[in-house]
């Protein structure tokens, strides 16, 4: 038997991950390691729900059989248990609430195509309301490194087990401060995205507006890579954008610091946020002060304003028919939240937008912001016997990103209570400064940090996506940079694929060693979020494949499946689609 430790279980990245692939040990094994991790640890509070280990072990061998080079390939990650997973539970902390999906939510699905595989539903504040984690029936889920102290919320349970060592990254949602306050806490990095960027189809929601699926991960790296394969508009999400990805944060930025900061009588923090603002300063940051009150009155809309009836919108009919199956303090909430009249909506939207020109202001003098995640650190004991004065304090600072439409990243800060607390501090910017954030706070934590211009993924194009073609501004469209016009290597047969309906004649490349020919293409670069947007909209028979040049370099690019030369004409003897369109 194994035997149980409450002692804080070594993390796991992501590329350490794919180091232990290369070597040759297999994602089954990393399961079954993480079985017995699991087991090890011995918090029942940290999962509301865990398959069987036969089940895990089954959905790693699914992943064996997939392509080694997918960008997460056996990387094992948890969900927070308000996002849907297939065929598992959903019951966000409320039993009588659960139900089971049929389907995975839309960022579990892009993440399992990507091969990672998913291990378990992480607890959390029921129906995600409260920023402690302790307001759940399934019991309190322990501080991976100071088990005395708030494990944070509402994402506690994926908090928790990313720093337990028991994943490698998860996913939270964040609407107030649930992706980063647990963050703060346990020495993780918290990506709360821009909002809309990520898909929320799958998720029972919370503020539905404003409600963001957030990702804990080890470092900013990791965050990154989880970024590019997420990061992809879902237009069957009404609440989702396109969201065109900012610039880089360079190498002398100004950073705002406010005028006044209140750390709620905190012994440590306060000495911690100074020396966060000496690191900034070491990295090429010129400190401003700013003036925070347009975003500290703002956050005030969001439980004192109509945006906390959004959350009766959400769940109010199953509180009404059940108020005893909803947690006591988070029923209050609830219950708190109706009442609010269609006039008194208006006003606090025009107030939000008066403090949102406001903001205006302060970024015209800033490039990023800087901030405590929280401004104190509470114990369990603390909490409980304060629940709402001290969940109040803990989203002083957090509860204005999503209504002021910002991104953030929460990273570690050092710890407090003579080194036994982790602390935190935010870095936020305006709406697309995701990368550029994550990019910055690689730098905090001493990463190496791959820059933006050399993660950029070629793609081939040999049709109406040439440059002046018909279809080419779905690249330009999408900030594509033009690598250079070259050709494949001879082994392709071209083919025109009939007009069908309003679709074009499109060209088919298939691969034919023994009679193919060279092909005249272009090589285009894509940031991934935009490649895999990109990539998502082509219909079959196309798809995107690995394609031979002539100098023998392979890139991905577009090419058909056989059927497509089905009553197609064969072109290969022109060279190209533009000498087929000329003839």
């Amino acid at each position: 038997m194994a035997v149980k430790n409450r002692r804080h279980i070594s993390n796991m990245k992501i590329c350490e991950l794919k180091q232990r692939y290369a070597a040759g040990v297999t994602p089954t094994e990393v399961v079954d390691e993480i079985w017995e991790k699991i087991i090890a640890w011995d918090d029942p509070a940290i999962f509301i729900h865990l398959p069987e280990k036969y089940e895990l072990l089954a959905l790693a061998a699914e992943v064996e059989t997939m392509p080694r080079d997918l960008p997460l390939w056996g990387i094992p990650f948890v969900v927070k248990d308000n996002i849907d997973v297939g065929t598992w539970p959903t019951t966000a902390a409320c039993p009588e609430f659960s139900y089971v999906p049929a389907e995975d939510a839309e960022v579990v699905s892009l993440l399992r195509a990507a091969g990672a595989i998913p291990i378990a539903k992480g607890n959390l504040d029921q129906f995600a309301t409260g920023l402690v984690g302790t307001r759940t029936p399934y019991g309190i889920a322990r501080n991976a490194i100071a088990p005395d102290f708030l494990p944070g919320g509402s994402s506690s349970g994926s908090a928790s087990a990313v720093a337990a060592g028991l994943c490698a990254f998860s996913l939270g949602t964040d609407t107030a401060g649930s992706g980063r306050v647990p963050a703060a806490f346990q020495e993780l990095i918290g990506w709360k995205p821009t909002r809309g960027l990520l898909s929320n189809r799958g998720l029972v929601p919370a503020c539905r507006s404003l409600d963001c699926i957030s990702v804990f991960a080890n470092c900013a790296a990791d965050a990154l890579l989880i970024s590019n394969v997420v990061g992809v508009y879902d237009e069957k999400d009404v609440f989702a954008r396109e969201v065109k990805p900012a610039g880089g944060i360079g190498g002398s930025f100004r950073f705002g610091v406010p005028k006044v900061l209140d750390f709620a009588g905190d012994p440590d923090t306060p000495g911690l946020f100074a020396l966060a603002v000496e690191k900034m300063k070491s990295l090429g940051g010129i400190p401003v002060e700013i003036n925070l009150t347009p975003f500290t009155e703002a956050a005030k809309l969001l439980y004192e304003g109509p945006w906390v009836a959004e959350r009766w919108a959400a769940v109010g009919e199953f509180v009404e028919l059940h108020p005893e199956a909803v947690f006591p303090v988070t029923r209050k909430i609830l219950e708190g939240s109706k009442g609010w009249d269609a006039a008194s909506t208006f006003r606090a939207q025009y107030r939000l937008r008066e403090f949102a020109r406001e903001a205006e202001g302060v970024w015209k003098q800033i490039d990023v912001l800087l901030l405590p995640t929280t401004p104190r650190l509470y114990t369990v004991e603390e909490n409980l016997a304060e629940p709402f004065g001290t969940n109040a304090t803990l989203g002083r600072y957090t509860n204005f990103m999503n209504l002021l439409d910002l991104a953030a990243v929460a990273m570690p800060a050092g710890r407090a209570r003579d080194g036994r607390a982790p602390w935190g501090v935010t870095l936020a910017a305006p709406a697309g400064w995701d990368a550029a954030l994550l990019e910055l706070a690689g730098k905090f934590r001493g990463e190496a940090i791959v820059p933006r211009s050399s993660r950029k993924i070629p793609l081939l194009v040999c049709g109406a996506h040439l440059e002046g073609l018909a279809l080419h501004w779905q690249l330009a469209d999408r900030g594509a940079v033009l690598r250079g016009k070259t050709r494949t290597a001879a082994v392709y047969r071209m083919y025109a694929m009939p007009p069908s309906g309003s679709i074009p004649p499109r060209p088919a490349l298939i691969r034919d060693d023994a009679n193919g020919a060279a092909i005249k293409v272009e090589v285009w670069e894509l940031e991934p979020a935009a490649f895999g947007d990109f990539v998502s909209k082509i219909p079959g028979p196309l798809g995107i494949g690995k394609v031979l040049l002539e100098g023998g370099e392979e890139v991905p690019g577009f090419i058909a499946e056989p059927r497509a030369a089905n009553g197609a004409e064969e072109i290969t003897r022109f060279g190209g689609w533009r000498a087929w369109m000329d003839k």
